[in-house]
């Protein structure tokens, strides 16, 4: 008999609204790692009475500006995702990243989803009609409700067993 795999359905992918809730509560979060690490560098440079990284700060450009937030956004979306197939607000929504089959993604899988974020205009990805953007396509990601994923793998795999010890 034909052993047959775990797919993500339909039903249990993540509404829009918790997709914007974790965007939302990702975006403060890196703004918030920005500020500490800001308040860091302020600090070492005043102990080391070095006014030069002060004043750079302060006549910080645009260019800049995107460097420092995505040398905050990769790493930070990269490793919560592929530690735990989570970030701070895919906590609080009670979702999660997992592959088709239901896998945790690795840490490549995660860091291409994470460099997919970059792509101009992506985030109007998210206007098609399965709510899924670029940066879970182009990797073949998938955003789920946790409770519900969980609650329905193990449903399935509970049903594999039954079918494999009754072939036994």
């Amino acid at each position: 008999m034909e052993k047959k795999e775990f797919t993500i359905t339909e039903d249990l992918l993540a509404s829009k609204g918790q997709r914007f809730a974790n965007y939302i509560i990702d975006v403060i979060i890196i703004y918030i790692l920005i500020i500490i690490v800001t308040f860091v560098v302020t600090i070492v440079s005043v102990a080391l009475d070095s006014t030069e990284i002060i004043e750079r700060l302060k006549n910080i450009g645009t260019l800049e500006t995107y460097l420092i937030f995505f040398s905050i956004m990769i790493p930070y979306y990269t490793l919560f995702e592929a530690k735990s197939s989570r970030t701070v607000g895919k906590f609080i929504s009670k979702t999660m990243v997992v592959m088709e089959d239901g896998s945790k993604p690795d840490l490549g899988t995660s860091l291409k989803r994470t460099l997919c974020r970059i792509i101009p205009f992506e985030i109007f990805s998210f206007l098609s009609s399965d709510g899924r953007g670029w940066h879970d396509t182009i990797p073949n990601i998938y955003v789920v409700k946790k409770e519900d994923f969980e609650r329905e793998r193990e449903l399935f795999y509970s049903f594999e067993e039954i079918g494999t010890s009754q072939e036994s």
